[in-house]
């Protein structure tokens, strides 16, 4: 029986192409997203020669909120499953400083995803069924000095895929919260970040794989992250204030 095709959005992200391997092994078609796709054609290649399965590429700018009903129009079949990996960190110091990089990191991380997200959930609920799964960070749960603009985006796109999944728990369609903790990837190129601490992407993956199997709501990679995170959350405002972490 041929199974339905997974979407993977931001796949060119070294997570991305984590999850499109890790669903391309369990037998679904790929449909990889992302801006200037073609320059995905050698993933594209391997995947299907790797796993032997179908490779869809689709130009997708998750920043033109105006582009995503065509987009999801023009897919070849609606995807069972589909994966937000979009996102971009920026730098903090420099996102303070530059209004408009500001507002690109919290559009990639809040608005984009939050926008495509919901579309696709809109035509999941016609047919009656889907999972969306929306890749968000620990970053999101309290507001640090030292990221606190990707993290605020994050936290709103947080909030947006609860409720999202308050919304379509009665409708059979399932939206699970990924909260990967520090992970291994171009973007965290350089950062010196504590190996007990830090996934790999195909961690990701498979947490992503087994989340979607089990119909779990909100899955850390890491489960100590768990625990890090109920700490910083109940450190009183006026000692966390002082803090640097």
């Amino acid at each position: 029986m041929t199974k339905a095709p997974v979407l993977i959005l931001g796949a060119r992200s070294d997570i991305g192409k984590a999850i499109a391997h890790k669903f391309a092994t369990l037998g679904h078609p790929i449909q990889l997203a992302a801006r200037a796709v073609e320059t995905l054609e050698p993933e594209k290649v391997d995947i299907e020669l790797r796993h032997q399965i179908a490779v869809t590429l689709h130009e997708f700018d998750a920043l033109a909120p105006g582009t995503h009903e065509s987009f999801i129009s023009e897919l070849p079949a609606l995807p069972c499953i589909a994966v937000s990996a979009i996102g971009f960190m920026g730098d903090q110091p420099v996102n303070e400083k530059n209004p408009a990089i500001a507002i690109e990191v919290m559009r990639s991380n809040f608005e984009g995803p939050a926008n495509i997200l919901g579309a696709l959930a809109n035509h999941f609920v016609v047919r009656g069924s889907g999972t969306l799964v929306g890749i968000s960070s620990v970053a999101g749960e309290r507001g640090r000095a030292t990221n606190y603009i990707y993290g605020s985006a994050k936290a709103g796109f947080t909030a947006f895929l609860s409720g999202l999944r308050n919304r379509l728990t009665k409708l059979d369609v399932h939206v699970v919260t990924v909260l990967p903790g520090f992970v291994a990837t171009q973007m965290t190129e350089g950062m010196d970040l504590p190996a007990r601490l830090t996934a790999q992407p195909s961690e990701v993956a498979d947490a992503i794989a087994l989340a979607v199997e089990k119909k779990q709501n909100v899955i850390y990679v890491r489960p100590i992250w768990r625990f890090i995170m109920l700490i910083i959350r109940n450190i009183p405002e006026q000692i966390f204030k002082r803090m640097k972490i």
